[in-house]
């Protein structure tokens, strides 16, 4: 056998999953409607401040916990 199963694949269990993937989704779909409205109301409709900040804030949370970027030598 390939691959070992930690559960069941049960209803419940597949509920649980896209109930998760599902609300993953819907936060991520609301922030960038925040980002796109910030853009409109104060960058008239340009995204590159936004994103610009983005990168700065996603790099930062990627050094913070190990004091390394090497999380993104695995891309």
């Amino acid at each position: 056998m390939l691959f070992k199963h930690k559960h069941k694949l049960t209803f419940g269990y597949l509920w649980k999953n896209i109930v998760t993937i599902t609300g993953i989704v819907l936060v991520w779909r609301g922030i960038w409607h925040v980002l796109d409205g910030i853009d409109i109301r104060f960058f008239n409709g340009s995204h590159f401040w936004t994103g610009f900040v983005g990168v700065i804030i996603g790099i930062i949370i990627l050094y913070i916990p190990d004091k390394n970027l090497k999380e993104i030598e695995k891309l």
